[in-house]
């Protein structure tokens, strides 16, 4: 999948270790797989911080389950008075602007100065603020990131984006920030609840439906990977390393969204307004499933996706846990304002991503092209499906 490059080539080379990224504007970071990376035998965490200053931030959760751990192979690697360990607070409610100034001053009281490093271990969020921080603070600085749950591995863990909600929008201040590591561990997917790796599941059937329809196929064959004590190692990391592997191939080329249409936006047109008018009741990843149905049926209703492969999508979405469909939130109204929100964010150009099959995708680019009774159609048929199916609604 990856063409071989030579050095110093723009693109996505694999290794035995994970992944090396060059962009065509000079952007490089590695994206690495690994196990027990806590463990002080293993150097590959230290070893992105040179004897540099670091300070690292933790949430509650990660605090509990990794706390000791980390600190001791901090201990063991680092030199004393070299690092620092802080918690913070996570969750989409402190996913703020406030957040990340609070990291900012931390940094700040230890004395952090510009040749110093940020180091996230946690999920999304966590990595998240942590990276804005480091973005903002004396004007950029590196950071690391390890990433504990499989949103964070697939998807946050690859891409350079960092961000927080304002003003009512997700995400709506962030910046490109690269961080110069991205640890990952398959080890810490076994404390996640099932909830959180059902929207993993979410974001790599993103992937799948737009880029790969044998990652489909596997994920349609075995629904229950990363939630049973069988699931096959060798399965689980073919789909760990082919979700990450088409993300970044697929984000290479246009790392700081220079063009705004994006297939890996697939999911991301309606999702963002599902999961903040539910108050984030909806997690991210079910918020990408339920935008995902809605435009598989969208695309089904124009013709350009045909019936059995719309129920296939769903169907999967369904099979792995994922919701559908939210009477509460997707109503014609919100599902209205989320493309007209996308159409001014992009540029006065919609970019919906609808697949045309499993494993390829196109772009709707005028909102005339999708009226009121082309919509409420859609939703009408997943209103269906979530009655119909076993295994949808949003988890409580």
């Amino acid at each position: 999948m990856i063409t071989p490059k030579t050095a110093g080539e723009p693109g996505v080379t694999a290794d035995a270790r994970g992944f090396a990224l060059r962009s065509p504007e000079g952007t490089a970071y590695r994206v690495d797989i690994d196990t027990d990376v806590l463990s002080p035998a293993n150097p590959i965490l230290a070893d992105y911080f040179a004897g540099r200053r670091v300070l690292v931030f933790v949430g509650p959760t990660v605090d509990r389950l990794y706390g000791a751990r980390l600190r001791a192979y901090l201990e063991a690697r680092l030199a004393r008075g070299s690092w620092s360990m802080h918690r913070i607070r996570s969750g989409e409610r402190h996913k703020t602007l406030a957040s990340v100034e609070e990291i900012c001053a931390t940094a700040k009281k230890h004395r952090l100065d510009r040749q110093g490093v940020m180091l996230a271990v946690g999920g999304g969020i966590t990595a998240d603020l942590v990276g804005f921080a480091a973005a903002m603070y004396a004007r950029g600085i590196d950071y690391v990131k390890v990433n504990t749950t499989l949103v964070g591995q697939v998807d946050v863990g690859v891409g350079v984006k960092t961000g927080v909600n304002a003003y009512g929008s997700k995400n709506m201040l962030g910046a490109y920030h690269p961080a110069v590591g991205s640890l990952n561990d398959p080890g810490f997917l076994r404390s996640l609840p099932v909830r959180e790796i059902r929207c993993g599941l979410g974001e790599i059937v993103k992937m799948a439906v737009i880029k790969d329809a044998a990652l489909f196929g596997t994920l349609a064959a075995h629904p229950l990977l990363f939630q049973d004590t069988v699931s096959s190692r060798q399965r689980e990391d073919y789909v760990l390393r082919t979700a990450m592997e088409l993300m970044l191939v697929e984000l290479c080329g246009n790392l700081r969204e220079r063009s705004l249409a994006r297939l890996v936006d697939f999911g991301h047109t309606f999702g963002p307004i599902i999961e903040v008018a539910s108050g984030h009741r909806i997690a991210h990843g079910e918020s990408v499933a339920i935008d995902m149905a809605i435009s598989s049926h969208v695309a089904r209703l124009l013709g350009i996706l045909d019936v059995a492969e719309c129920q296939r999508i769903v169907s999967l979405l369904c099979a792995l846990g994922l919701p559908v469909f939210d009477p509460a939130i997707c109503t014609l109204d919100l599902m209205r304002a989320a493309l007209h929100s996308a159409w001014d964010r992009r540029g006065r150009r919609l970019h919906l991503v609808v697949p045309d099959r499993v494993g390829s995708a196109v772009f709707i680019d005028d909102l005339k092209d999708l009226p009121d009774d082309l919509l409420a159609a859609a939703l009408d048929s997943l209103a269906r499906d979530a009655v119909d199916r076993p295994m949808t609604g949003v988890a409580q």
